[in-house]
């Protein structure tokens, strides 16, 4: 359908944001609807998965997935492609993966607040000891926290199929091409994690090992696959997707990066966890390898010594100037710039839409422009 512009509105959308949310409200909504036939009990345990996948967030994965949608649109074809309508739902889903991987990460690295709150695990574990329920509440918190988690993957599954299922033009070889990027996903993302809990429990100090983290668990799930997706249901062609999926990669590994130095220097007012939680929870992240590798052997004793302890102020500040001293700070902050350039520079090479090809640039602007 086009308006009086000639535009195809059946490939556009205005305002992605409150797409995304009517989509997730109306999905959450009725699973939790069927949660309480099982026992009230247990849709109430799910208020909390609910609250935390609409209560916050910035929609970044499936912003960038309906971007790369709409850049694409002009290429497909509706008998090869699938409606806006489609794409919202199918890519709002990502939130839901979000919720997943947040709820597990915060339960397995023990962080006890995320976006200035507490974390699901710990608030459902504080509801247990104001209840004086049976038994011990820091291993009901994690156990109901596990399960949430668990059940946000499986909804995501089932949000995913019915989207591509209940699309008027969505033929079998798209429906396959669409599922075998979110399998591949979700593998990604789910390897990275064991990859990044073996890292931290073997003392991994190489930099190939943060590099291939970064690249699983987060750039995979949080802007190349969002794109790819995008791109496949719109019908895209193959050089199209190769130029996102380096566009995705690129700037997936510059968002972690810059994450990794909020993990260290972040004000906690912004970030919404405490400042230096990563030394604390001894991340090995390729800020910190770089600096176990480059940094005098005395400074790298101390930094290796900090890794996973309580440290307080001083012991922060300190571990911040051996950061600095060892050229980790500014390997790090190179690293972002040439990732963003490239992940910018693929763009050019993806005959995109004009108006879809600056959303994307923007929303990349966005992921690395945050202030440490």
């Amino acid at each position: 359908m086009k308006d009086a512009t000639g535009t195809d509105t059946s490939r556009t959308c205005s305002d992605p944001a409150s797409a995304i949310q009517r989509e997730l409200e109306s999905f959450l909504s009725r699973r939790r609807a069927f949660l309480s036939e099982i026992d009230g009990r247990c849709s109430t345990i799910a208020d909390r998965l609910e609250s935390f996948v609409l209560g916050g967030g910035k929609r970044m994965r499936p912003r960038f997935g309906i971007a790369a949608y709409c850049a694409c649109a002009p290429t497909g074809d509706s008998t090869e492609s699938a409606d806006i309508d489609t794409a919202v739902k199918a890519l709002a889903v990502l939130e839901l993966i979000q919720a997943c991987a947040l709820i597990h990460d915060d339960i397995i690295d023990a962080s006890a607040t995320r976006r200035g709150l507490p974390t699901v695990h710990v608030a459902l574990s504080a509801e247990h000891a104001e209840a004086d329920w049976s038994g011990n509440s820091d291993a009901y918190g994690r156990s109901q926290a596990i399960l949430l988690g668990d059940i946000a993957l499986a909804w995501a599954d089932e949000m995913f199929s019915e989207a591509l299922l209940d699309c008027p033009t969505m033929s079998i070889e798209l429906f396959r091409r669409a599922h075998a990027v979110w399998a591949d996903m979700k593998t990604e993302v789910l390897g990275g994690q064991m990859l990044d809990v073996h890292a931290e429990a073997t003392d991994a100090s190489d930099l190939d090992t943060p590099a291939r983290v970064n690249r699983f668990k987060t750039a995979a799930y949080t802007i190349e696959r969002p794109v790819h997706l995008g791109a496949v249901l719109a019908g895209a062609p193959p050089e199209t997707i190769a130029a996102l999926r380096t566009f995705g990669v690129s700037m997936g590994i510059a968002y972690q990066l810059v994450d990794d130095m909020l993990g260290v220097f972040g004000d906690p007012e912004v970030t919404g966890k405490p400042s230096g939680d990563d030394i604390r929870e001894g991340k090995r992240t390729l800020l910190i390898n770089y600096a176990l590798n480059e940094a005098s052997p005395a400074d790298a004793a101390e930094l290796s010594r900090v890794l996973g302890a309580d440290l307080g102020a001083e012991q922060l500040a300190r571990s911040r100037d051996i950061l600095t001293a060892s050229g980790a700070v500014n390997h790090v902050q190179e690293e972002i710039e040439r990732l963003t350039s490239e992940g910018l520079s693929a763009l050019d090479h993806a005959a995109l839409d004009a108006p879809g090809e600056e959303t994307l640039r923007g929303l990349a602007g966005r992921a690395v422009d945050r202030a440490f």
